[in-house]
């Protein structure tokens, strides 16, 4: 009976959970044993119809799972109840299963192409985040809405300009993984201890082999394991992700709050239930999800680094480790990336609650607007800084528009007109760069992708 969450079909997408499998990872162990057996025939240490047989029979079609699980549990050693499995199926040509190889050689190499395929969907998913952030940042360029420093109202800014610095932070970890690829998919076929003494005087163009046929490149050396340095790199770079996600996530729940109402996430009024016993309620549930979800990833950053110590040439403490941290990590950052497409897709941005809350400090949040009108009329900034903090206190404590007390100020009325403290005030002519800063990063982000083939 399945007890994870991740196993009894709660979190995880169907394609993801797929690839890490225990029959996915058997087939790419015997992906491994047959490109080994096909690159022995080309140097000419197996005849070829042996390899042939091999090639054939590695497969589950074959060596079935439950076999493997019946070997082990009688000889304790999961590689090579593998390999006895295999050799069961090909008859004479089993004296060649497994030859020269090491127990680390099979499993390290078949977690590079379980690896590819999960970095694959990532991939795919950043993608499609990083395109829906472009279509959010470019029509909500010009959406106002007030920026907030420690949670209290600052200065206006756009909400394309907050969709957009996102979509620039997803654009990194895609940068981030791609070069991950390089150091991370790699295999091995160096036998016992790294020497590759048991491949034989042909042992370099073994493993040469045996990459080019599975399509990864070589570990440039290596002891009896990849090391680990590369595991621990991938888990930090999804812990990453996951964190920005949480960051995303956060935003959208705190800007969700019945006295903010700027962003929601979608709630199915139809059938969807908020809370048991408030029928009112709308929670965030999705967005908590993700906050949730992306502490467990970050979680396991610390035994991916503990993974990078190791005994001497090898030891074992990094398999029972791995068999939990590289799922899932994989497995719930692709989740987590499917919740926050789900969740932007439908997201709902209310404008008009936007404005209104702009007002929620009557004009208080212009005061930089006003301090920086004074000096350009020649005050001196300490002293337009000091007056600003002066009449905004004065306007708090009457409880009324900034705008009556500056109209009412000698000191403001020498400087500027009715008319200019009007502009001054309204957010529209405050927002600097920022229409200017998302369109550029938008075509930045545009291009990136037509470079990479992305559309």
């Amino acid at each position: 009976m399945p007890i994870l969450p991740i196993d009894t079909g709660r979190y995880g997408t169907p394609e993801m959970k797929r690839i890490f499998e225990e029959e996915t990872r058997v087939q790419k162990m015997l992906d491994v044993e047959a490109a080994l057996a096909w690159a022995h025939a080309e140097v000419g240490n197996v005849p070829r119809k042996d390899a042939k047989t091999i090639s054939e029979k590695a497969s589950t079609r074959y060596v079935k799972l439950e076999r493997v699980r019946a070997i082990e549990s009688q000889i304790k050693h999961s590689v090579f109840s593998l390999v006895k499995a295999l050799a069961e199926q090909c008859g004479s040509s089993s004296a060649y299963v497994h030859l020269g190889a090491t127990s680390s050689d099979i499993i390290d190499t078949a977690m590079a192409l379980i690896l590819r395929d999960a970095i694959g969907l990532i991939e795919q998913k950043l993608d499609d985040l990083e395109g829906l952030l472009i279509n959010i940042a470019d029509k909500h360029k010009k959406t106002v809405m007030i920026g907030r420093t420690h949670g209290q109202h600052a200065l206006p800014i756009t909400s394309g300009f907050k969709f957009a610095v996102w979509m620039r932070e997803v654009a990194r970890h895609i940068q981030r993984i791609h070069l991950c690829r390089e150091r991370l998919l790699v295999g091995k076929m160096s036998g016992a201890v790294g020497t590759q003494a048991g491949l034989g005087q042909h042992a370099a163009k073994i493993q040469e082999l045996v990459m080019k046929t599975l399509g990864l490149s070589p570990a440039d050396i290596s002891n009896q394991i990849v090391q680990r340095d590369r595991y621990a790199e991938l888990v930090c770079l999804l812990a990453l992700v996951a964190s920005s996600l949480e960051n995303f996530a956060t935003e959208i729940r705190e800007l969700q709050r019945p006295e903010i109402g700027e962003l929601f996430e979608a709630f199915e009024a139809g059938k969807q239930v908020g809370s048991s016993t408030m029928s009112h309620k709308r929670n965030p549930e999705l967005c908590e999800r993700v906050c949730g979800l992306s502490r467990i990833v970050r979680s396991l950053v610390a035994p991916a680094f503990e993974n990078m110590v190791t005994w001497h040439e090898r030891d074992l403490t990094q398999s029972s480790a791995e068999r939990f941290i590289l799922p899932e990590a994989c497995i719930l950052t692709d989740y987590l990336l499917f919740l926050m497409n789900g969740i932007l897709t439908n997201l709902r941005v209310d404008e008009q609650r936007m404005l209104r809350n702009m007002e929620v400090t009557e004009g208080r949040n212009m005061s930089e607007a006003v301090m920086i009108a004074l000096t350009r009329k020649r005050m001196n900034r300490q002293e337009a800084s000091e007056l600003l903090r002066e009449l905004t206190i004065e306007s708090e404590k009457r409880n009324c528009h900034l705008n009556d007390v500056l109209a009412n100020d000698c000191k403001i009325r020498k400087l500027l007109t009715e008319s200019e403290i009007a502009n001054t005030l309204d957010p529209q002519n405050y927002l600097g760069t920022t229409i200017d800063q998302v369109e550029l990063m938008v075509k930045r982000t545009l291009r990136e992708r037509v470079a990479r083939g992305v559309r």
